[in-house]
């Protein structure tokens, strides 16, 4: 269900950039008002533009969301507040937290939010051999490193 929602997000996102962009270029005077002349194959071209949207909205989500591991050692409960104090330091703050352990965070930035369509948590599970961070591949790399930066610090 998360997948198909955030698919339908990003159409969404697409669509909208689409027609800002196609609507200034007619207001400027670049294209012409009427569609039938401002695309080569009139109304055709645009469901063939939207096709090709929806098929990158259904792929995004593949590319665009992951998880990685950040291995450690040690209780758990020494470590989760500098998780905590990472998450943080990157502008996060703690959402929820699960009955099996795990911890939600989102941005504490609306700008932010909004930039991401709303789709900025990050999972945070206790595993066996560290912590599983779970979200958006733009924020998880910086994130994960900045947790594994605190947590298995060797000063």
């Amino acid at each position: 269900m998360i997948y198909l929602r955030r698919s339908v997000k990003y159409f969404i996102q697409l669509l909208i950039l689409f027609v800002v962009l196609i609507g200034v270029l007619m207001l400027v005077g670049m294209v012409p008002k009427d569609i039938a002349k401002a695309f080569q194959k009139g109304w055709t071209s645009i469901f063939y533009i939207l096709g090709l949207f929806a098929v990158m909205a259904a792929i995004y989500p593949l590319f665009g969301y992951g998880k990685r591991l950040i291995r450690t050692t040690g209780d758990p409960a020494e470590l989760w507040p500098k998780v905590d104090e990472a998450l943080d330091g990157r502008g996060y703050y703690k959402a929820a937290e699960k009955e099996d352990g795990s911890r939600i965070y989102k941005l504490k930035s609306t700008v932010g939010r909004a930039a991401r369509l709303w789709e900025d948590r990050i999972v945070v599970e206790r595993e066996l051999e560290g912590f599983k961070v779970d979200g958006h591949m733009r924020d998880l790399a910086r994130v994960a490193m900045f947790i594994d930066h605190k947590i298995n610090r060797h000063d």
